[in-house]
């Protein structure tokens, strides 16, 4: 009987989640907390989805934030549909990566990425991290970018998927999504 050759192990979630843990693992974000905790953050927030919009919300920030290109994701056996998401949520790889809005609008035309940013965009808005931004740079009003983009992202998929992701992440916007539906 011939020997066949051992299949790789499937890439999965939790391994996503480790990876992301450890490829972000010395960042810190603006307020200088662990910037694992906002990968982990976003990537738990999507649990009611399948595995690959998982895989890329923990992987969300690995193409923009360390040197992970798409072909070392790729051998490391994550799912070419996580890495097209991811590649699509990494604003150095949209056609205008200086026009926040312009990348909103973007990633709104692919159901999976806005998934992503949407949860991204939660955590991003957490009443705490908001007001740590303003309390950091007073003389500057806290970033009201994600507050744009969000009926950008609402209006582009299902309220129910946009309302499950809230319900984990930022349940403080689930009263600004009923206004908005």
């Amino acid at each position: 009987m011939p020997e066949t050759e051992p299949s790789a192990p499937r890439f999965t979630v939790e391994t996503a989640r480790v990876l992301a843990e450890v490829a972000h693992n010395r960042q810190k974000d603006k307020l200088k907390r662990p910037y694992r905790e906002h990968v982990l953050a976003v990537g738990d927030a999507l649990a009611d989805f399948d595995e690959d919009i998982q895989i890329a919300g923990y992987l969300h920030d690995i193409a923009e934030d360390t040197p992970i290109t798409r072909q070392a994701l790729l051998e490391m056996g994550v799912p070419e549909r996580a890495v097209d998401i991811i590649e699509r949520v990494t604003k150095r790889l949209q056609d205008n990566p200086d026009d926040y809005q312009s990348g909103i609008r973007a990633i709104a035309e692919h159901h999976d990425a806005t998934l992503v940013k949407i949860a991204d965009n939660a955590h991003n808005s957490l009443p705490e991290r908001v007001q740590a931004l303003a309390e950091k740079w007073p003389d500057k009003p806290p970033v009201t970018r994600y507050a744009d983009a969000r009926p950008v992202l609402y209006a582009a998929v299902p309220v129910e998927e946009t309302r499950k992701i809230l319900a984990r992440i930022n349940p403080w916007l689930l009263e600004e999504l009923e206004g908005d539906a």
